[in-house]
């Protein structure tokens, strides 16, 4: 009899509501975020440097072993 009289399973909800929060603390945060991740993204020109290096050992190990 329990087959057919099953009931939909919800999750539980509940309302929090935070003591000590401050809106523009929060703001300047995600502002500082946002412009470390920037930062962030640039790349040095020395990676660059780094890589060409890399690519060219690779290339002479290739060379070296194929010949």
């Amino acid at each position: 009899m329990g087959i057919f009289l099953k009931r939909k399973v919800r999750h539980r909800t509940f309302s929090y509501e935070p003591r000590y929060y401050d809106p523009s603390r929060d703001e300047s945060l995600k502002r500082r975020m946002r412009i470390k991740s920037r930062a962030r993204r640039r790349r040095s020109p020395l990676a660059l440097l780094y890589l060409a290096a890399l690519l060219f050992f690779a290339f002479y190990i290739y060379n070296a072993l194929g010949a």
